[in-house]
């Protein structure tokens, strides 16, 4: 990214901002932070103090101005979502607003633009959703999976990023801090556990080695979210009690980063799995030789590798 132009929507969120510190790394000529909030871009302007980075106030969602925006840009960074599943359950319209109309102004100001190539940020509930959010991810997964024309879109799936901005890591620590209860929904739920860093390592990755319409995975192990709540507490020598609330709305058992289907698709690429796009076209006569494809186990958080209490607690030092 030496000396090129990088807009990273939804800049100034836990991944835009862990990113944009790698990628000042590099040496851009410019990065642009395309964000609605004023109050995090003027606080993230003071923190990075750096000429390099310039801050556009914006919506994706406004066509018009993703199209402005996107002037001269060479590679962008899609991470600008609603992302919280409970929000989006209520308001479901909204997440479609943003996911899946304001990705498709942002790949097509792309487009438009001669823009190199966009990594779009997606998420483990896009595979077999159940929830507002997840459908509306999924949704924006098709919409860049089907591009065609000359930027290059590619898509990044992974699962919860430990300690982000919502998540609940930062809750209980707190919790645990002051000797309040931690709550959590169901302790047998597993959910997938990924740091920030590695979160930017697959975006990395995918501007490397993602072509048109590829999906990339990193790898990543789990734990069940009792464990997780224990391992807080151990970090903290805490005497908070742990107590369950049931699930909430849209909350599955088990996160998917691959869905069965797509395995016959996939790709082992070492730490990184890569799901290849369906290329064949609304003909599928032409293309049928009478053989099925083989149909693998999904990758999920109940069969990847498992964490254990002290496993957990070592990863969680990482970040907290």
């Amino acid at each position: 990214m030496e000396n090129e132009t990088i807009l990273v929507t939804g800049g100034t969120g836990s991944f835009g901002q862990a990113f944009i510190k790698r990628v000042l790394l590099e040496n851009p000529r410019k990065i642009i932070v395309f964000s609605r909030d004023e109050a995090k871009q003027h606080a993230m302007r003071l923190e990075l103090n750096d000429e390099r980075v310039q801050f556009e106030i914006g919506d994706v969602r406004d066509r018009e101005r993703v199209f402005k925006v996107m002037r001269g840009v060479n590679y962008v960074f899609h991470a600008a979502a609603l992302k919280q599943v409970p929000s989006c359950e209520f308001f479901p319209l909204e997440a479609v607003k943003t996911n899946v109309l304001g990705t498709n102004n942002v790949i097509d100001a792309a487009e438009e633009n001669n823009v190199a190539k966009v990594v779009c940020l997606s998420t483990d509930k896009a595979v077999a959703p159940i929830n507002a959010m997840g459908i509306s991810k999924a949704m924006m997964e098709k919409i860049a999976t089907s591009h065609r024309g000359y930027t290059s879109v590619c898509v990044t799936r992974y699962g919860n990023v430990m300690a982000s901005r919502g998540s609940v890591i930062p809750i209980w620590a707190l919790a645990a801090e002051t000797g309040d209860n931690l709550t959590l929904t169901n302790g047998s739920m597993t959910r997938f556990l990924l740091t920030i860093e590695d979160a930017v390592d697959l975006v990395v990755y995918a501007l490397n080695y993602g072509g048109m319409g590829d999906i990339l995975i990193k790898k990543a192990p789990a734990t069940d979210m009792a464990t997780l709540a224990w391992a807080v507490k151990e970090i903290y020598k805490s005497k908070s009690n742990i107590t369950e609330t049931g699930a909430r709305h849209g909350e599955k058992q088990h996160e998917s980063l691959i869905g069965q289907e797509e395995m016959a698709r996939t790709i082992d690429m070492g730490d990184y799995f890569k799901i290849v796009p369906d290329t064949r076209d609304l003909n599928y006569s032409q293309f049928f030789d009478g053989s099925a494809e083989s149909i693998g186990e999904p990758y999920t958080s109940e069969n990847t590798e498992r964490l254990d209490l002290n496993q957990v607690v070592d990863l969680l030092k990482e970040v907290l």
